[in-house]
């Protein structure tokens, strides 16, 4: 008898408690599938426009039949001869940059700017003969980087990215809660079973695919968002980013910051050096003529600069810059990060700014670049293209559990039951103020969409579901 009372009054005191636990899961979805809705499109488009990005080297290849592949015979021109090579065809066309090749069999390229256009020119560095040019500015990765940045919409574009990836950190959050919400490690789903039936697989698959990818998802969102206009550059670029006055000792520092020196759509400078003022020559009215490109390709043998971009001076001031760094594909190492003005009448090494003096978030930013563009190696190249892959059959997985679940009248968007506000619905309040107090934008959005569905949800609009 005694144990039947005992065993009554456990039960009891378990219901508040499940009770409660049901009132957290259901707050939790209905969180996540707001936040969903709002990043699918976005993630698909991410996705999509990522593996073209990632595969810009094949595409180029492809585009231009292998022409850019050269045989290694003879000896290699110099180059400021190859640079002349060039102007021999474009009198009227300013150099801009001279980008060595990662192999002997491979073209090097100049890059000019001419009637508005900038202009990638491939050299054959053994003969001179300029084999194609290619308007980068009209590429397939071009194309891609502007909508995967900003949508072909500018600025407001790149803010209404930033804004709903920064949801994606909230669905991370309520989707790792979902899936290790069973009671106890058991029910735990760690690969979909197909018996239970079509809506249950597919519940199973989009949320194994998420735990598995979880991290990775993490790790692009956040490595990417380093890029966008208002959290990137106005907070996380600017605690990154390296002073040149911290090396400039005696050195008379320009206007002009290094981001000057991307060339159209391609960002080839350190994201954490873009800021950083560049230097100036001191010319000197006995040495009126520059040194010339040949010696400064020879100062970058010097400095152990295999694979390097060089940037012209476009002015009696200007300097010679040596870049190379995992931003611009030159080098997948990140401790090889290296960035060289060169006076260009004395042939003076003014600034060198390498890896080491990199803060810590930019070491971790310069090391994420590589990771995020698959630069790293073939096998980087191969797992990025299964991760994008991975992330759009999620996409694809949740938007045919809506399409299972929908209403059969009408297209409401049948959100999870709204949960009253009581502790469950605080307790997960706080993660979605500090998703919203890390990512400003994305908090706009999430304030918009609350007082929306707030408005909406008082005149009966949408469908209210129990949890199935």
């Amino acid at each position: 008898m005694n144990n039947t009372k005992k065993s009554t009054q456990e039960t009891r005191r378990s219901q508040p408690s499940k009770k409660m636990h049901a009132l957290v899961y259901q707050a939790t979805w209905r969180w996540h599938f707001y936040a969903g809705m709002l990043v699918i499109p976005f993630l698909l488009m991410l996705s999509i426009t990522g593996m073209v990005m990632l595969y810009d080297k094949q595409i180029q290849d492809f585009r231009y039949d292998g022409v850019l592949n050269i045989s290694s015979e003879g000896t290699m021109l110099s180059a400021a001869s190859q640079v002349a090579a060039v102007l021999a065809h474009h009198p009227q066309a300013q150099v801009n940059k001279f980008i060595s090749a990662h192999s002997e069999k491979e073209a090097n390229f100049v890059v000019i700017k001419e009637a508005d256009k900038t202009l990638h020119i491939a050299v054959n560095p053994y003969t001179g003969e300029l084999i194609t040019q290619i308007n980068r500015d009209d590429s397939w990765y071009a194309l891609a980087n502007d909508i995967h940045g900003s949508l072909l919409l500018g600025d407001w574009g790149d803010r209404l990215i930033e804004a709903a990836t920064g949801l994606i950190i909230l669905l991370i959050i309520s989707g790792v809660f979902l899936w290790a919400a069973p009671k106890n490690v058991a029910d735990i789903v760690w690969y979909p079973r197909r018996h239970k039936g079509k809506r249950v697989f597919y519940r199973q698959l989009h949320s194994t695919l998420g735990a598995y990818s979880v991290v990775f998802l993490l790790f692009f969102t956040l490595s990417g968002l380093s890029w966008s206009g208002v959290w990137g550059a106005k907070l996380v670029q600017a605690w990154g980013s390296f002073p040149s006055e911290k090396r400039a000792k005696n050195v008379q520092l320009s206007e002009r910051s290094l981001a000057s020196l991307n060339q159209g759509v391609m960002e080839e400078m350190p994201w954490n050096l873009e800021q950083s003022k560049i230097p100036l020559s001191n010319m000197h009215p006995a040495m009126p003529a520059s040194v010339g490109i040949d010696a400064v390709v020879a100062i970058a043998k010097t400095l152990n600069m295999q694979h390097y971009q060089l940037n012209l001076p476009t002015s009696k001031m200007g300097v010679y810059t040596l870049t190379a760094n995992t931003m611009s594909g030159d080098i997948v190492d990140p401790r090889e990060d290296r960035t060289v003005h060169i006076d260009q009448y004395t042939g003076q090494v003014l600034v060198d700014i390498g890896f080491t003096d990199y803060s810590f978030l930019a070491k971790a930013m310069a090391a994420g670049v590589a990771l995020h563009k698959g630069n790293v190696s073939q096998f980087n190249l191969a797992v990025n293209s299964v991760l994008c892959m991975v992330f759009m059959l999620i996409c694809v997985t949740a938007i045919k559990m809506w399409w299972q679940r929908r209403p059969k009248r009408g297209w409401e968007r049948s959100a999870p039951h709204k949960v009253a506000f009581t502790q469950p619905w605080y307790t997960g309040l706080v993660a979605v103020v500090l998703v919203s107090l890390c990512f400003p934008l994305t908090g706009v959005v999430i304030a918009i969409f609350a007082l929306i569905d707030l408005l909406g949800s008082s005149k009966r609009i949408f469908t209210r579901r129990a949890v199935s």
